[in-house]
Protein backbone atom coordinates (compact mmCIF):
# COMPACT_ATOMS: atom_id res chain seq x y z
CA UNK A 1 0.00 0.00 0.00
CA UNK A 2 1.07 3.51 -0.58
CA UNK A 3 1.89 5.95 2.70
CA UNK A 4 -0.64 8.42 1.12
CA UNK A 5 -3.44 5.31 0.94
CA UNK A 6 -2.34 4.31 4.08
CA UNK A 7 -2.62 8.18 5.43
CA UNK A 8 -5.78 8.74 4.22
CA UNK A 9 -7.74 5.56 5.24
CA UNK A 10 -6.03 6.43 9.01
CA UNK A 11 -5.28 10.09 8.98
CA UNK A 12 -7.12 11.03 12.26
CA UNK A 13 -5.72 8.07 13.87
CA UNK A 14 -2.46 9.59 13.12
CA UNK A 15 -3.51 12.85 13.84
CA UNK A 16 -4.35 12.28 17.35
CA UNK A 17 -1.51 9.78 17.98
CA UNK A 18 0.51 12.83 16.92
CA UNK A 19 -0.80 15.00 19.07
CA UNK A 20 -0.74 13.07 22.04
CA UNK A 21 3.23 14.15 21.86
CA UNK A 22 5.11 17.44 22.82
CA UNK A 23 5.10 18.42 19.35
CA UNK A 24 3.37 20.78 16.96
CA UNK A 25 2.88 21.60 13.74
CA UNK A 26 3.00 18.36 11.70
CA UNK A 27 2.93 18.40 8.00
CA UNK A 28 4.15 15.47 5.28
CA UNK A 29 7.12 15.75 3.56
CA UNK A 30 8.65 13.76 0.74
CA UNK A 31 7.54 11.72 -2.31
CA UNK A 32 4.06 11.68 -0.28
CA UNK A 33 3.53 15.37 0.38
CA UNK A 34 4.38 15.61 -3.59
CA UNK A 35 2.29 13.09 -4.83
CA UNK A 36 5.16 10.88 -6.13
CA UNK A 37 4.76 7.89 -3.59
CA UNK A 38 5.18 4.36 -4.22
CA UNK A 39 4.54 0.92 -2.24
CA UNK A 40 8.10 1.54 -1.24
CA UNK A 41 7.95 4.63 0.05
CA UNK A 42 8.20 6.02 3.33
CA UNK A 43 5.99 8.34 5.33
CA UNK A 44 7.85 11.50 6.09
CA UNK A 45 6.34 13.79 8.79
CA UNK A 46 8.03 17.06 10.34
CA UNK A 47 7.00 18.60 13.61
CA UNK A 48 8.20 21.67 15.71
CA UNK A 49 9.43 20.58 19.38
CA UNK A 50 6.54 22.30 21.79
CA UNK A 51 8.01 21.15 24.98
CA UNK A 52 10.47 18.54 26.52
CA UNK A 53 10.66 16.05 23.81
CA UNK A 54 12.77 13.83 23.73
CA UNK A 55 14.32 11.50 20.96
CA UNK A 56 12.93 8.62 22.83
CA UNK A 57 9.49 10.43 22.41
CA UNK A 58 10.25 10.56 18.58
CA UNK A 59 11.72 6.73 18.26
CA UNK A 60 8.39 5.61 20.09
CA UNK A 61 5.88 8.12 17.93
CA UNK A 62 7.76 6.81 14.67
CA UNK A 63 7.07 3.31 15.82
CA UNK A 64 4.04 3.86 17.03
CA UNK A 65 2.75 5.66 13.62
CA UNK A 66 4.66 2.91 11.46
CA UNK A 67 2.50 -0.11 13.22
CA UNK A 68 -0.69 2.11 13.05
CA UNK A 69 -0.44 3.36 9.19
CA UNK A 70 1.18 -0.30 7.89
CA UNK A 71 4.01 2.20 6.34
CA UNK A 72 7.50 2.80 7.61
CA UNK A 73 7.52 6.85 9.04
CA UNK A 74 10.14 8.21 9.51
CA UNK A 75 9.54 11.77 12.07
CA UNK A 76 11.73 14.46 11.99
CA UNK A 77 12.02 17.66 13.74
CA UNK A 78 12.66 21.28 11.91
CA UNK A 79 16.35 21.47 14.30
CA UNK A 80 17.27 18.34 12.49
CA UNK A 81 17.54 20.19 9.28
CA UNK A 82 20.15 22.68 8.14
CA UNK A 83 18.19 26.13 7.06
CA UNK A 84 19.23 25.69 3.60
CA UNK A 85 17.47 22.10 3.51
CA UNK A 86 14.54 23.00 5.71
CA UNK A 87 13.93 26.07 3.52
CA UNK A 88 13.77 23.20 0.39
CA UNK A 89 11.77 21.59 1.88
CA UNK A 90 9.46 23.66 3.12
CA UNK A 91 7.84 24.13 -0.03
CA UNK A 92 6.70 20.71 -0.42
CA UNK A 93 4.96 21.03 3.29
CA UNK A 94 1.56 19.92 3.85
CA UNK A 95 -0.61 20.06 6.83
CA UNK A 96 -0.97 16.98 8.35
Amino acid sequence: MRPSEALKKHRAEVRALVDGYPVANPRLFGSTARGEDREDSDLDIIVQRAGDLTYFDLAELEERLTILVGVRVDVRTEGEFSDRTLKRISREFVPL
